[in-house]
């Protein structure tokens, strides 16, 4: 896609995003299903919610598998489909995902959870009308490392519970702000950040879990499309790691972007910014042949 198409898709999708867009042109899931079970561990059954898009009477279409954010040990999936409306304007399906926390389990156990979910969405994929190969993975914060450790790892790996492998393939990630390096949150004096420690514990092993749990070590030309968004000013996870996966990445020659928010925090980004990013991640899925086409369609 050329650079004056991309930018013409942003302007265009920014428009769109505006304040002052018709509520009539919305399009709401034309089913919503809540609390389904994608796995059970140890008696827990954890759930995703399901937001699908009318247009699947029709064809299969793109689905979003996002995960949220709160540091591995807090959050929980939206309530609702409504911050997600650019996506279903798109064409998209959405998936919300439940994973445990660090409270109840440590690393791996949200990584193996996450995947879990990718393979629950591949292997229903044609009772809910989504298309296997137009499969987004996002997420915010830590949940956009999870998003970064379902698309990277390969087919056959270590994580993967037994139930859970052949998990599908990605066909791009949404990472905004989350940490990708788990192994460069020690401070001077050896001291590992405290949110990090709590999910991947401490003493021996947590060197080892800290490299194993980075989406950096899981890099090779073949891994999907990566969109990455961050703010210069973050105070929480430093936006060099985010310059250095677009860095590594296009040194794989994998497709990706890097779209950074002068002055902003960890995802406190205000309304312009926010409508900016939106519609680059848009515009770079749109480059993948990902949206609904008529969403990605030039406008004049």
């Amino acid at each position: 896609m050329s650079r004056r198409l991309v930018l013409s898709g942003i302007a265009a999708m920014a428009a769109l995003l505006a304040p002052g867009a018709s509520a009539t042109d919305e399009i709401a899931p034309g089913r919503v299903v809540k609390d389904a079970v994608y796995r059970t561990v140890g008696g827990r059954p954890l759930r995703l919610d399901l937001y699908v898009h009318p247009a699947v009477r029709k064809k299969p279409g793109p689905v979003l598998i996002h995960f949220h954010g709160g540091g591995w040990a807090r959050g929980a999936r939206p309530e609702s489909w409504t911050g997600f409306r650019p996506y279903v304007a798109a064409g998209f399906s959405v998936v919300t995902v439940e994973y445990r926390l660090a409270g109840a389990a440590r690393a791996p156990a949200a990584v193996e959870d996450a995947r879990c979910a990718l393979h629950w969405v591949d292997a229903n994929a044609e009772r809910y009308g989504f298309d296997r190969a137009r499969i987004v993975v996002s997420g915010t914060s830590a949940g956009a490392h999870l998003a970064l450790m379902v698309g990277l790892l390969p087919d056959e790996n270590a994580i993967d519970p037994a139930e859970c492998r052949g998990a599908g393939r990605a066909a791009a990630v949404v990472d905004l702000y989350g940490p990708t390096d788990l192994t460069a949150t020690k401070d001077a004096s050896g001291a590992r950040h405290a949110t990090v420690a709590n999910w991947i514990g401490e003493g021996d092993g947590a060197d080892r879990m800290a490299r194993r749990m980075s989406p950096i070590a899981w890099l090779r030309s073949d891994v999907p499309p990566v969109f990455i968004g961050h703010g210069d000013a973050d105070p929480v996870v430093p936006v060099a790691q985010s310059i250095d996966l677009k860095r590594r990445l296009d040194e794989l020659a994998v497709p990706a972007d890097l779209f950074i928010v002068p002055g902003g925090g960890h995802g406190k980004f205000d309304a312009d910014s926010q409508r900016m990013m939106t519609a680059r991640v848009l515009a770079f899925l749109c480059g993948r042949s990902i949206p609904d086409p008529r969403a990605c369609a030039e406008k004049n």
